[in-house]
């Protein structure tokens, strides 16, 4: 059996310091995304479109995940990647109090080994264990390329990382960066807790954001 360590490979992505900040090149990577928008008057933890969403993600990955490790020939393992969500708003400024009009692209990290066709296999088992959906419907396996971002583990609750987000943007002044959320690029999340389990001052999540030259 060939193991894929892809979280020691991918270390510097989603493991970062929550200690200083720092940039770093994110290359072209492949991923399962989902698209999506908060409905008027909800949030992303109480959204049932976003729960359908989260849930469509991980049953696809995970059955990838045991496709390739009980086949029988070409056997590979690999680990689950964590669940990611980039955040934009279409009018207006991005506000962390204000959740309603946020859109999300949803996305977990596949390798390179999973094409088209392995993906289509998995959506099938998906679907004939857990019946259609929508969300089931609208995944898509696909290459995302971010590029230079100034990123950092931010520890506590959703609530606090504007104060996280203010130490990153001070840290790109200060290094001749302009933060390109809002105008190309979008909030992005890395989820290393489950809110449903982890207490809320504990939480790690990794806060990336694209950046340019000022």
């Amino acid at each position: 059996m060939k193991t894929l360590d892809l979280k020691k490979q991918f270390k510097y992505l989603y493991q970062p310091s929550a200690k200083k900040i720092e940039t770093v090149q994110v290359p072209n990577l492949q991923f399962a995304m989902i698209d999506g928008a908060i409905e008027k008057g909800s949030e992303p933890g109480k959204s049932p479109m976003f729960a359908e969403a989260t849930q469509a993600l991980y049953g696809v990955s995970y059955t990838l995940k045991f496709m390739l490790k009980k086949r029988k020939t070409n056997v590979i393992d690999y680990p689950v990647m964590a669940l990611e969500g980039l955040w934009w708003v279409e009018d207006g400024a991005f506000d962390i109090a204000v959740k309603d009009n946020w859109f999300y692209t949803l996305m977990i990290m596949q390798p390179e080994v999973i094409v088209k066709e392995i993906f289509e296999e998995a959506r099938e088992q998906v679907r004939k264990k857990k019946g259609e959906s929508e969300a089931l419907n609208k995944i898509r396996l696909a290459h995302f390329e971010e590029g230079l971002c100034v990123q950092t583990m931010h520890i506590g609750p959703y609530a606090t990382e504007p104060a996280t987000i203010d130490r990153m943007r001070a840290f790109m002044q200060e290094n001749g960066l302009k933060d390109n959320v809002g105008t190309n690029g979008k909030h992005h999340e890395i989820y290393l807790s489950d809110p449903r389990k982890a207490a809320p001052e504990k939480m790690k999540t990794v806060l990336r954001h694209p950046v340019i030259s000022a």
